[in-house]
């Protein structure tokens, strides 16, 4: 039986991930650079250290920037628009019909602890969660698996009765990677990337009913008992 459902926040529980790619876009837009989605999705949900989006733009341009500037002014735009955001449809469902059905409920992020308490505390959605994990408590973050380890091991479950919702392809590598089953829920930056590898897709955690998206994945996958977690590569 299923025992816990292990949630990524950015993009997962809130849609921060558009207007950190949106912000960025419009600062290369005013230097008529333009910077490509395709390169942007590399650092969603954790992935590579090696692309900073100031150094791009510096190597685009030929040309030093006013990086303190910049990192004002855009700090300052897309902290407005990230909270403006609502919780995305179908997570509040989700949460309640987990909490009614007794599953463990965790968060697993690549963001620092600082940003996603402060965050979860503002939705109200923090004391609803058993445990939370971030980038401060890890070496590596996503696509590493070390996130969801900790995660499924804090919440004292095997990792194959645990599902992880995801939006990245980073985020679902580390999911299948710490042996928990995943579902991808892409947002509009990421609904481009490779999820084939996801157990389930959807366009919403609000596309199919709170239980029956439990039901699914309560029995454990063909091969659990080695550790295995082959996905059905089913999308909604």
């Amino acid at each position: 039986m299923l025992q816990a459902i292990v949630f990524d926040f950015d993009g997962t529980i809130l849609d921060t991930e558009t207007p950190d790619y949106q912000t960025w876009q419009e600062i290369y837009s005013s230097y008529d650079v333009a910077l490509p989605l395709g390169l942007w999705l590399q650092c969603v949900g954790g992935g590579t250290d090696d692309f900073d989006p100031h150094d791009h733009l510096e190597t685009q341009l030929g040309r030093t920037i006013d990086r303190q500037r910049l990192r004002t002014e855009r700090r300052r735009q897309f902290l407005d628009r990230v909270h403006a955001q609502p919780i995305l449809p179908g997570v509040l469902e989700l949460i309640a019909a987990a909490e009614r059905r007794e599953l463990k409920l965790a968060v697993a992020s690549s963001s620092d602890r600082k940003w996603v308490d402060s965050h979860l505390q503002r939705l109200g959605l923090r004391s609803r969660f058993d445990k939370v994990v971030t980038a401060d408590d890890v070496e590596r973050v996503k696509p590493d698996p070390a996130l969801y380890r900790l995660a499924v091991k804090r919440l004292d479950v095997p990792p194959r009765r645990a599902v992880a919702i995801e939006d990245s392809y980073n985020g679902m590598l580390g999911a299948k990677g710490a042996g928990l089953r995943c579902i991808a829920v892409p947002n509009r930056i990421t609904r481009s990337s490779d999820f084939s590898a996801a157990d389930l897709q959807l366009d919403s955690v609000a596309s199919i009913a709170a239980d029956d998206l439990i039901d699914r994945f309560n029995d454990p996958p063909a091969g659990a008992a080695n550790g295995t977690s082959p996905g059905s590569k089913e999308a909604l």
